[in-house]
């Protein structure tokens, strides 16, 4: 059954890029294949600096991600869609990438692994409110708690499948994908590279009214590591009232052995020059046997920049936090307060304040700063990390 699957899953892959092969073949003498399509490059500079207590040296990684993105032109409803990534390093690797490959482990983790790789190599087809995409792509689902692309490292996640979207009216509409390979921002080559499993991600969109809309989602993991194996299902809320933006999420989850849940609010109002936000999150706990996992998450978008909770500690992890968001003449600016505990027993788990400053110095051109501080009690230890970041866009 195993090969047979394998069997399955490689002859999916060829397919996707065969067919990519023969739609450019095929549309190449098609001015609108070439004269329709987009080329982008962009160049991803950043300096990344970890201080953590326990560890012998502090981290300090300097490295460059060079992108290449071609998009062609549609014929006949049908596009190609292809990227390559290298990430580069300057200087010394006095970092652990967190690869499995490198040996610098009394060093604080930078998970940005050198190398180049293959991000996205897909056929798209788009006609009446039909999408589907099949091959190497990007996909973020919702807020990308659950499922998405960790833009914020140098190397992305992206999905080996197909994926289907079909609106049935201005309402309502559906979105599946099967996955059967996840590439992982740990680079092409380490141990750690991607998962291979049968991953089903379901979402069904219900906008109520220009204000309000719910979204139901399944996310069924099947992973040949079983510690990656989970059924979740849930739904979440956005709405309007007035000047509140709210957000309400609820999902339960069992792996076969545990059963916990997951919730999320929070409410984002405009309080003279900010924009307050204040929030809670849990994934809970089975018993302090079980946390709740989203390992296809863009954790570091969640629970601090530090990433001190990218896995939930058996006990589960209760978050409540503080954002406030500003511009200082052009310089946009974001603060965060967060406050974690437990949900099972009565450990307090640290707190933690991150601040974001960035600047576009040209319609290219962006800069940002970026520090977390994270303040450990009864897990983890003392962190903190600072990061320097030039990103950089150009049409060809």
């Amino acid at each position: 059954m195993n090969n047979t699957l394998s069997c399955f899953k490689k002859s999916a892959l060829l397919i996707s890029i065969l067919s990519s092969i023969v739609a450019t073949s095929a549309f190449a003498a098609d001015d609108g294949f070439i004269s329709d399509s987009e080329t982008k490059v962009n160049f991803r500079y950043r300096f990344e600096h970890v201080d953590q207590d326990g560890q012998t040296n502090n981290a300090k990684a300097s490295t460059l991600r060079s992108r290449i993105s071609f998009k062609s032109g549609e014929v006949s409803h049908f596009s190609l869609n292809a990227e390559v990534d290298n990430v580069s390093r300057f200087g010394a690797e006095d970092y652990n990438n967190a690869s499995g490959y490198n040996a610098n482990t009394h060093y604080p983790v930078v998970a940005d692994p050198t190398g180049t790789s293959l991000n996205q190599l897909n056929l798209s087809y788009k006609n009446d409110g039909t999408a589907v995409t099949l091959g190497r792509q990007g996909i973020n689902l919702s807020n990308q708690r659950f499922v998405g692309g960790v833009a914020w490292r140098q190397n992305e996640q992206t999905y080996d499948g197909i994926r289907g979207q079909y609106a049935f009216n201005d309402a309502l509409s559906v979105d599946y994908s099967y996955i059967y390979y996840v590439s992982r921002i740990f680079g092409p080559d380490g141990p750690k590279r991607g998962l291979d499993g049968d991953f089903h991600f379901v979402n069904a969109h219900y906008q109520l009214n220009k204000d309000h809309k719910l979204t139901g989602f399944a996310y069924l993991l099947d992973d040949e590591n079983w510690a990656n194996s989970n059924d979740t299902y849930g739904i979440d809320y956005n709405g309007k009232f007035g000047l509140l933006k709210a957000h309400a999420s609820y999902a339960i989850q069992s792996n076969g052995d545990f059963d916990t849940n997951y919730y999320a609010l929070d409410g984002t109002m405009k309080v003279a020059m900010f924009n307050v936000t204040l929030g809670l999150e849990q994934l809970g706990s089975d018993n302090g046997q079980y946390g709740f996992s989203t390992p296809l998450a863009t954790g570091h978008k969640f629970q601090g920049f530090a990433d001190k909770f990218l896995g939930t500690p058996k006990t589960g992890v209760m978050d409540y936090y503080a954002k406030l968001a500003t511009k200082v003449g052009p310089v946009k600016v974001v603060g965060f307060y967060h406050q974690f505990d437990a949900v099972e027993g009565s450990q307090k788990y640290g707190s933690e304040i991150d601040l974001v400053a960035s600047y576009k110095i040209h319609k290219t051109t962006t800069l940002l700063a970026k520090y977390a501080d994270y303040n450990a009690d009864d897990l983890a230890t003392d962190t903190q990390k600072f990061w320097l970041m030039a990103n950089m866009n150009f049409s060809l």
